[in-house]
């Protein structure tokens, strides 16, 4: 499940596990044990067929503008790429609200597609908060 540009993953785990890789390939001087990580980003997608998707980021400095929201700093950032997290914690305090929605092939939205019934059942729901 990818995407030109983006990298898709079905769990968050699998999405941090991505990252963490990925951040480690970009920087090669460094090995896992020596990795300083400052920022810990994350986005969840809802895709035309209901599905959920995740995507995860890692970066050294703060300041790194990534394709993610920020989820957390510091020394939380660190013990998620060390692997020391709970994936349901991480769940949780992510914003539904934040939750991007597929429209068309590769394009989304903060709103679900309302023209679908999986987009109006979420707007339904939205709409009761």
């Amino acid at each position: 499940m990818a995407d030109s540009n983006l990298n898709f993953y079905s769990t968050l785990s699998e999405a941090i596990d991505a990252a963490r890789e990925e951040f480690l390939a970009s920087n090669p001087e460094l090995d896992e044990e020596e990795a300083n990580v400052q920022q810990f980003n994350v986005q969840k997608y809802i895709l035309q067929d209901g599905d959920i998707a995740w995507q995860a980021e890692f970066f050294a400095d703060e300041e790194e503008p990534g394709e993610c929201l920020p989820m957390f700093s510091g020394e939380a950032a660190q013990s998620v790429f060390d692997g020391e997290y709970d994936e349901i914690e991480i769940s949780q305090e992510w914003l539904e609200e934040n939750t991007l929605h597929e429209w068309d092939e590769g394009e989304f939205q903060l709103e679900p597609p309302l023209d679908t019934e999986e987009g109006q059942t979420a707007a339904d729901e939205w709409d009761e908060r």
